[in-house]
């Protein structure tokens, strides 16, 4: 079986970003990049699934500019066999990026694809459901736990009320939870055997894909500084802010 393993490139999770004055969007020049770490622990999962024998190919995927590159080899120093990526320069919103994934699947032939729920940039929570739309494949989204066998997958995944476990006909799509794995430390020895792994480059033209965005941002600002709380003296007064000052009530 054939897994396939998309992967984002993002600002580092330990970085405080900051906005640019121009309101336009948020500054990464300089900045640290690393792999989304939800797109780690779906790199992580299918390694395992590999390990365990029930998956024969990991193949990770990045979409973006080329230094996405060091992502991949990351992800195949993580345990992934080989990797593609789709360069370009153009601003991928997630329509587009499940349209691209969409048309590698088709290329690729696999019977999983296994995605992080949300990348920690956008937090747009939306390509996995979209790829599966694409496809009219059966998704399982904040998977905690992830067991292939006989021909299906079963999902535990973490609902408002607890946990709730689906059984899904591969081929299917998942989407990865903090707690489904903690991915391992990527040693120097698997760094160097990733660099020799092949690693394929196509454009979005040559899958026919357009990625033109179709939203536009308006304005990014930062978030307003949150001001210090104060002591009320009894119930009354509490309700008296949260309904005329807070106005939640």
């Amino acid at each position: 079986m054939k897994v396939l393993v998309p992967v984002k490139r993002v600002v580092d999770y330990n970085v405080k970003v900051r906005v640019k004055s121009d309101g336009t969007g948020v500054d990464i020049a300089n900045v640290k990049m690393s792999m989304n770490p939800f797109d780690e622990i779906a790199v992580e999962e299918a390694t395992r699934l590999k390990e365990k024998g029930a998956v024969a190919e990991v193949i990770a995927v990045s979409c973006g500019v080329t230094q996405c590159q060091e992502t991949l080899r990351t992800a195949m120093a993580i345990g992934a066999d080989r990797a593609i990526l789709v360069d370009t320069t153009e601003e991928l919103q997630p329509l587009a990026v499940a349209k691209l994934l969409k048309a590698l699947v088709d290329k690729e032939q696999p019977q999983l694809v296994i995605l992080g729920k949300q990348a920690i940039d956008d937090d747009c929570n939306q390509t996995g459901q979209m790829l599966a739309a694409l496809l009219g494949w059966p998704q399982a989204t904040f998977a905690s736990k992830v067991d292939v066998a006989d021909g299906k997958v079963t999902v535990s995944r973490e609902v408002d009320g607890g946990s709730e476990t689906l059984v899904l006909t591969l081929p299917a799509i998942i989407t990865t939870d903090l707690r489904l794995n903690e991915p391992r430390y990527v040693t120097l020895p698997n760094i160097m055997k990733a660099k020799k792994k092949q690693m394929d480059t196509f454009k979005p033209e040559d899958l026919g894909v357009d990625v033109k965005p179709r939203i536009k941002t308006l304005k990014v600002s930062e978030p307003p500084k949150r001001s210090a709380g104060v002591k009320v003296a009894d119930v009354a007064a509490l309700v008296d802010k949260l309904k005329n000052e807070a106005k939640v009530i």
